[in-house]
């Protein structure tokens, strides 16, 4: 089992940044992935950015709509990883979900909320 915790989101102005953690435990010694995905009211989930932790040298995945403003990063223990987001804008608006794989199976966290807004 792999736990996923959350935290950092909040409110912030357009134009504005902010930096999500998720702390990963349990049997993470062979994590595939990681990264964040977010769901926006009445919108399907998305996959925001992600890491392939296997292979080192991996560069990220980005969705189009985050690229340049958005940036995924692991820690050195490589129990946490980070989504520091930038010029924020509303339609950024979402609650986001850190997201792993192992083995074939999909972790999720409890996710944490996003608004953009002034």
């Amino acid at each position: 089992q792999v736990q996923l915790v959350e935290s950092g989101g909040g409110l912030v102005q357009p134009g504005g940044s902010l930096r999500l953690s998720c702390a990963a435990s349990g049997s993470i010694s062979r994590l595939n992935t990681m990264g964040w995905y977010r769901q926006a009211p009445g919108k399907e989930r998305e996959l925001v950015a992600r890491i392939i932790t296997i292979i080192s040298g991996f560069t990220p995945n980005y969705a189009d709509s985050v690229k340049g403003r958005f940036t995924i990063s692991r820690d050195n223990a490589k129990t946490t990883v980070y989504l520091q987001m930038n010029s924020l804008n509303s339609e950024d608006t979402a609650v986001y979900y850190c997201h792993a794989t192992r083995g074939g199976v999909d972790y999720w966290g409890q996710g944490t909320q996003v608004t953009v807004s002034s």
